[in-house]
């Protein structure tokens, strides 16, 4: 479970600003209303492996990333899993069991070592009813998940292996505004294999032969996107590409 990290609480109102003002959901609010948020917003750590929510749990906060990568999963009763999503700084989850007040819908786990801000259900929603250009900014959001989901859908039902991984690659590296000159994204082959629901081995199999064409660089727990344009155009054509 997140733990709280304590410090000066001018310096920590001072970052929950900075950090808050900085996200586009948040970005618009008045200084007033920005202020009453942090107010509500709690610092926490998580260390790498831990659970930050479960499925099935009750949707009780609302979590911002200011550091690492949290892991959107679920898994099955014989210990198959499936990666939903991999969220990073900048970007929140949580919000639909805190919209709704259903039980989480899968779990959230710290990929990596992650400083959050948590904000408690019973303070958020008031909050977004006193703000309606924030609860727009939540039906965007929204719409977002449900579209990203439409297309995970659409490729594990109608891309081959080469055109779901090109796919993936390309939805991470765009998620976090990297380039085709510096896409490095921290995730290794077994993430990357949960995630299009595919066999480690034939993830490897892919990576190096598209390593061989210099589209991608392979290095320990990362994967270097040397060239978008090419994993772009097979994920749209079809296209074998081994």
């Amino acid at each position: 479970m997140p733990q709280d990290k304590t410090g000066d609480p001018r310096q920590q109102a001072g970052h929950k600003l900075s950090v808050l003002r900085k996200h586009p959901i948040f970005a618009d609010l008045e200084p007033e209303a920005l202020d009453q948020l942090c107010r509500y917003a709690k610092h926490t750590t998580v260390k790498r492996g831990a659970t930050i929510a479960a499925k099935g749990d009750p949707g009780n906060n609302l979590f911002a990333v200011i550091a690492g990568t949290v892991k959107i999963s679920s898994s099955s009763p014989d210990g198959r899993n499936a990666i939903l999503n991999l969220i990073g700084p900048g970007e929140i989850f949580g919000e639909i069991a805190v919209l709704d007040g259903a039980p989480r819908s899968a779990d959230a786990t710290a990929n990596t070592n992650c400083e959050l801000y948590v904000i408690d259900r019973r303070d958020f929603l008031p909050f977004v009813k006193s703000q309606p250009a924030l609860a727009m900014k939540f039906i965007e959001l929204l719409c977002a998940r449900l579209r990203w989901t439409s297309q995970q859908v659409e490729q594990v039902i109608l891309q081959n292996l080469p055109g779901r991984l090109a796919s993936a690659l390309l939805g991470l590296t765009e998620e976090r505004k990297l380039d085709s000159g510096s896409g490095t994204l921290a995730i290794t082959q077994q993430e990357i294999s949960e995630m299009v629901g595919m066999t480690r081995e034939s993830i490897n199999k892919q990576l190096r032969a598209w390593a061989g064409r210099n589209w991608v660089r392979l290095e320990h727990g990362a994967i270097v996107v040397l060239d978008t344009d090419a994993l772009r155009e097979l994920a749209e054509s079809g296209l074998d590409g081994e």
